[in-house]
């Protein structure tokens, strides 16, 4: 569905324990959907996948956990070699209060 423009140097990130390359500069959102599972979450109540959507923060779709800092908006930061991406999982429990 995507391709990249070729990029002269990549990273590498951890997506989920699996280690995706994304080209230096890009958005976590942009690396998410060039990898081999191009979403970012699933809903709540379908629990069907999300992906990013405006790509320019305010959809809020591409929500992801960085670095251990959870609902930050994947489009919104640039990929760093060796940063640490996780999806938002609705099985764990979730509290809105």
């Amino acid at each position: 569905m995507f391709k990249r423009r070729t990029k002269d140097k990549t990273v590498t990130i951890i997506l989920d324990e699996t280690p995706v390359e994304a080209g230096e500069g890009e958005t976590i959102a942009a690396a998410i959907l060039a990898s081999s599972r191009p979403y970012t979450r699933r809903s709540l109540v379908a629990k069907s996948k999300r992906a990013p959507y405006c790509m320019m923060g305010v959809c809020f779709e591409c929500l992801v956990e960085v670095d251990g800092i959870g609902y930050q908006q994947a489009c919104m930061r640039q990929v760093r070699d060796g940063q640490i991406v996780r999806r938002h999982n609705v099985t764990q429990e979730t509290h809105w209060s």
